[in-house]
């Protein structure tokens, strides 16, 4: 199995050394897997790729290259690229160092790369390890994640689910703020949306008198539906929610045909 794998906390993060090791336990021996990662920090970029400007890429070892660029970026980077055309068996990225539950999922570079991997037409997950006062202190806070990353991404790849519709899905996992000991398991549930809390800005003014924003998350303990993925990653459970690049409302569809 060849595998390429990306995240968003950039090249030298902790949580892609996680990943890769999640990855080659994946693609087994005779596997290859292959890094093409941000040189810099890409946070909260979304699906975003650098469509005016060119990305600057370099190989910094055997099967191991950074971009200048965004997690699709560097997808696009390694599929046509860094590949050359050579089958790509699987695209994961992250482990990204906080969850990408909830509306997060929506801002979450971690999740444009897998997204990226998804509209090439490839098998393609995101993985985030949920960060809080149960883990942030361990000596390896993706204790959870590398533990119990291989078999999700197995289960995942052995179900036998219909893929007719045209936006290929990627699955979003996350493992759960708590030590290994705490992981109680793990559920397929939707995405969840946290109640009276969002993104805002701080501002700032710097000492030569200029005004600067600063981007302010929201409280990631905000509770949410039962069921949903935040709601069982503070119960102690790792999330899989099955995504597609689908933005249509759907369930609108229907009313507003009176407007045609």
């Amino acid at each position: 199995m060849r595998i390429l794998i990306t995240n968003d906390d950039g090249i030298n993060a902790p949580g892609l050394k996680t990943l890769e090791k999640i990855a080659a336990e994946i693609a087994g021996p005779d596997g290859e897997v292959w890094v093409v990662a941000p040189a810099f920090e890409q946070s909260g970029v979304a699906h975003c790729i650098s469509y005016t400007h060119p990305t600057m890429i370099s190989e910094m070892a055997p099967r191991r290259f950074a971009a200048e660029g965004s997690p699709a970026d560097c997808v696009l980077a390694g599929i046509h690229d860094v590949l050359k055309g050579k089958q790509v068996d699987l695209v994961l990225s992250g482990v990204n160092r906080g969850n990408n539950s909830g509306e997060n999922a929506v801002y979450s570079g971690t999740l444009g790369g897998a997204m990226e991997g998804a509209l090439q037409g490839l098998k393609a997950m995101a993985l985030s390890q949920f960060w809080g006062p149960g883990n942030a202190g361990l000596d390896d806070p993706f204790e959870t994640a590398a533990a119990h990353g291989a078999e999700v991404i197995r289960a995942i790849l052995a179900t036998e689910l219909d893929q007719s519709h045209p936006y290929a899905t990627f699955y979003n996992i996350n493992f759960p703020p708590c030590p290994l000991s705490g992981v109680k398991g793990r559920r397929v549930v939707p995405q969840g949306f946290r109640q009276g809390t969002s993104f805002s800005v701080l501002p700032q003014e710097s000492p030569s008198g200029r005004r600067f924003l600063w981007a302010k998350g929201g409280d990631q303990r905000a509770a949410t539906a039962p069921g949903t993925d935040v709601a069982v990653n503070l119960e102690g459970y790792v999330s899989i929610t099955p995504m597609r690049a689908d933005l249509t409302a759907s369930d609108l569809l229907e009313p507003l045909r009176a407007i045609e």
